[in-house]
């Protein structure tokens, strides 16, 4: 990679290190979850603002979106990291600090990749850095979970093919993601008379039939590459009411949309066999993560070539080269080059315990904004 690049990036990592740490703090406090994200998205339009950026809104889908560069250019390369985190809570959050951890819920999924971008996006505004290109700095919402991707969706739904490469942060260094994994996600509901447990036994029930559903969909033989998984189950009142309703979440994953339709298949002639055994099935289509689409592979290639350069040159690291279910699924899925790295090192995502290591940070930020640097028209 570029020497220059590398070398501004690390001086300014260095120099943001103390309050690089104390935004993490500041930010990992505020709770976020998907579709609620507006505490945190609220705070970085207004400290997007106090950096000196004059372009920064927030859509309707609740994505902090930050113009920078030349206003006439149509090209736009996107750098994003999300707002959300995967928990419920609405008050704040709890964050501590113990032997240079810090811990909290979502620290690193996605909170200490947000704030590499946001201060990496800040070097950009204070030098007034030119560009090659239209940037769009954005603070998306809904990546985690049930959010199914919808802030990115809206996101291109705006810009269309005026995005040439996206770059989402998210998740630990030195992972670098470049295949979609998509998935399809149902909340199955099943229904009968029910009755009394005793005076009724034998009636159908809502929670056998649906068991038996459960069944059949483990006994699935899925194509290579495919997954699928039952992630929760609910129903019934009592222990001696025979059940007139349950429900569970059900769940299939692949990186390619073939699979994916063939999963839809095998889960549709499942269904079909359950129905009309004594009860009613329903099968809400909860959210659809699409997959790889019609990518240029030299294209795709060119523009990963460049971002594992830059891991390695930055980080000292060999990337661990992935497939993934992140804010790159819409940009993939449509054929433009997408890339979701990591900027920070940590551990337990998804769980209250997740911790970043704070000395990693700097590295992190460095990285990010070297892959900006990339877009600047000279250094």
């Amino acid at each position: 990679m570029n020497e220059s690049i590398k070398a501004r990036a690390l001086d300014y990592a260095a120099r943001c290190r103390d309050e690089q740490a104390e935004l993490l703090r500041t930010l990992g406090r505020l709770p976020a979850p998907s579709r609620q994200e507006d505490l945190r998205a609220a705070f970085c339009r207004d400290w997007l603002q106090k950096q000196g950026a004059q372009d920064v809104t927030i859509d309707a889908a609740k994505n902090v979106i930050c113009r920078l560069g030349p206003a006439e250019c149509e090209d736009l390369v996107v750098f994003a990291a999300h707002t959300d985190v995967v928990f419920p809570d609405l008050d704040l959050l709890p964050v501590r600090e113990e032997d240079g951890r810090l811990y909290a819920p979502g620290i690193g999924d996605d909170t200490a990749n947000l704030v590499n971008l946001l201060l990496a996006a800040r070097y950009l505004i204070a030098r007034q850095v030119p560009l090659r290109c239209g940037v769009l700095i954005v603070a998306n919402a809904c990546e985690e979970g049930l959010g199914n991707l919808d802030g990115t969706k809206a996101l291109f739904a705006a810009c269309g093919t005026r995005i040439r490469g996206y770059y989402s942060f998210d998740m630990y260094m030195p992972s670098c993601c470049t295949r979609a994994v998509g998935s399809w996600r149902y909340r199955i509901t099943c229904r009968t008379a029910g009755g009394h447990s005793y005076q009724d036994f034998g009636k159908p029930s809502a929670i056998r039939l649906l068991c038996g559903l459960a069944d059949e969909l483990y006994r699935i033989v899925p194509p290579a590459g495919a997954t699928y998984n039952i992630g929760r189950i609910e129903g019934g009142t009592t222990v001696n009411s025979i059940a007139q309703e349950a429900s569970m979440l059900y769940e299939f994953r692949s990186d390619a949309q073939e699979n994916l339709a063939g999963m839809e298949a095998a889960f549709r002639t499942a269904l079909t066999h359950w129905e009309g055994q004594g009860g009613r099935f329903e099968a809400e289509l909860l959210g659809v993560r699409p997959g790889n689409g019609p990518l240029d592979k030299g294209a795709m290639d060119r523009f990963t070539a460049h971002t594992v350069d830059v891991i390695r040159a930055v980080t000292g690291q060999e990337p661990q080269m992935e497939a993934g279910s992140t804010d790159s699924n819409i940009p993939l899925s449509l054929g433009i080059p997408a890339n979701t790295i990591g900027t920070v090192t940590g551990s337990l995502a998804h769980t209250r315990q997740e911790w970043v290591d704070l000395a990693s940070l700097p590295t992190g930020l460095a990285l990010a904004l070297s892959l900006m640097l990339s877009y600047a028209e000279e250094i």
